[in-house]
């Protein structure tokens, strides 16, 4: 665990046209809106129970719908009906959720449909979860889903397991019932109160998929996203560009808020968007670039609307003094700047005999590392200021998260991570100036990594750190995407 960034975000002032876009049909049509922006890395696919990295999700959060959502403007956060017709009734064990879905919400068409209109019914939620169970997918979200206690889904997941056989997803189990066409049920096996945020989007259980469409694209299925959603994916070339377009088949939705009533700014928004149709763009182009340099000339030039996360190298001349620079105001450009609810982590693959295990001396090669990794050195030099070291999990802005709170392990401290190192056997035997295993043999971490500028100064600042501890550190670069599917596949230090 490292530190929280700031979110940053400058948007221009108007949508632009599409390039190469249809003449409008008459004078008085207006240009289809289009809205552009960059990812600064790949996305891995769109199959909401396959999928767990940002880009991937930011795509299906439009494509397909939960049965709830949150207000845009609400603050303290509220949770709001979305596919559903009301919020769900729970008992008063908080152990059992049900949900009525309204009538006449269709799936974007698709040919595994063969021309009919498909309505979104119950049936498709208790489907779709299910899919999270089934080992074929290694779904990235099911240890947290088998958390929430869901009755009877692990069973079957162990019996697919266990004998090689497909998952059964006609067998109907106590937790997971659709009572009729548009009503489902959820039973857990403990009380638990905050199983509602489930079915907020917030994790792959929500987004409804279509059993025909699954079964359609098989293998392929990551390349065939198909929902209720407002966008519909038109085009895609993998960690390069995503097109999305409206939906045709989207349910009569407005814009609606409740900020309160001393948010001037939640206000003005209101005021300005409520009553709108949604969505308010037609179509909505993503550029995959992965360097900073050319998404930040990218944004000034025109060719995005916005720019998430303003990269850090960049943050003096777009806020000097914290303020949006002058010529960038005059162009109508804003700025937002908040803390963002995210931690970055260094992740050590706990299988791994070289970095992993729970004797005392794996244990403390960890301490010793986040001992000795200066964070406040990276949030100056790197970060331009733009984050806080995390002091626990718990984020900003969410349930449980205790600013005051602060751990021993969150500070730097080289001797002491010398100190660690010295006295559980990890010696330089040899002279060379690297330290040694406590058996003898020698010792190299190998690191996972990106190409970009940003990860190479990163990784620079913390080979430096673990120079200074004598640990030998060896970088492994290739795409996000690629890292990603190599950790969890387990092939990583």
């Amino acid at each position: 665990m490292k530190r929280r960034g700031f979110w940053i975000v400058l948007l221009a002032a108007v949508f632009a046209g599409a390039a190469g876009a249809q003449a409008p049909a008459s004078p008085q049509a207006s240009p289809p809106k289009v809205l552009r922006y960059a990812f600064p890395a790949g996305e891995t696919g769109f199959d909401p129970v396959q999928v767990s990295d940002i880009y991937s999700r930011i795509v299906t959060a439009h494509i397909f719908d939960a049965p709830l959502s949150y207000d845009p403007l609400a603050r303290p956060y509220r949770i709001r009906p979305s596919t559903a017709a009301a919020m769900p009734e729970v008992s008063d064990d908080f152990r059992t959720y049900t949900f009525r879905i309204k009538p006449g919400i269709h799936f974007a068409d698709d040919p595994a449909f063969k021309g009919r209109k498909r309505e979104l019914v119950a049936a498709d939620y208790v489907y779709s979860l299910k899919r999270v169970y089934d080992p074929v997918y290694k779904s990235p979200g099911h240890q947290s889903l088998e958390d929430e206690g869901i009755i009877g889904l692990q069973a079957l997941r162990d019996e697919a397991l266990k004998t090689g056989k497909p998952f059964d997803y006609d067998r109907e189990v106590e937790g997971l019932k659709a009572l009729d066409r548009y009503t489902f049920r959820v039973k857990l096996r403990e009380s638990r109160p905050r199983h509602l945020y489930l079915w907020t989007g917030r994790d792959v259980a929500a987004g409804a998929v279509a059993r025909e469409v699954v079964e359609a694209y098989g293998d392929r299925i990551m390349e065939h996203p198909v929902g209720t959603g407002p966008f519909r994916l038109v085009n895609w070339r993998r960690s390069s560009r995503i097109v999305l377009e409206r939906n045709p088949n989207y349910r009569e939705d407005v814009y609606d808020a409740q900020p309160d009533a001393d948010d001037a700014e939640g206000q003005a928004l209101l005021a300005r968007f409520k009553g709108r149709r949604l969505p308010m763009v037609d179509r909505v182009e993503v550029s995959i670039i992965e360097q900073s340099q050319p998404r930040w000339l990218s944004f000034l030039s025109g060719e995005q609307n916005f720019i998430e996360r303003l990269p850090n190298e960049f943050a003096d001349q777009a806020l000097p003094a914290g303020k949006l620079a002058p010529h960038l105001a005059k162009r109508g450009i804003q700025a937002m700047r908040a803390p963002g609810s995210d931690v970055t982590l260094l992740v050590f693959n706990m299988e791994n005999p070289v970095v992993g295990g729970y004797t005392p001396e794996q244990v403390a090669l960890r301490r010793a590392i986040a001992l000795g990794n200066n964070v406040e050195r990276e949030i100056q030099l790197l970060r331009r200021g733009q984050a806080i070291r995390a002091q626990s999990l718990m984020t900003p802005f969410t349930t449980g998260y205790a600013p005051e709170r602060r751990t021993e392990m969150g500070e730097y401290n080289l001797a002491r991570a010398k100190a660690l190192l010295d006295l559980y056997g990890w010696t330089d035997r040899n002279g060379d100036g690297w330290r040694e295993r406590p058996d003898g043999s020698p010792f190299v971490m190998e690191m996972l990594t990106q190409s970009d500028t940003s990860s190479r100064q990163l990784d620079e600042l913390f080979k430096k750190d673990m120079d200074a501890l004598g640990l030998r550190l060896a970088l492994k670069v290739a795409q996000w995407p690629e890292n990603l599917k190599a950790t969890r596949a387990g092939q990583f230090m």
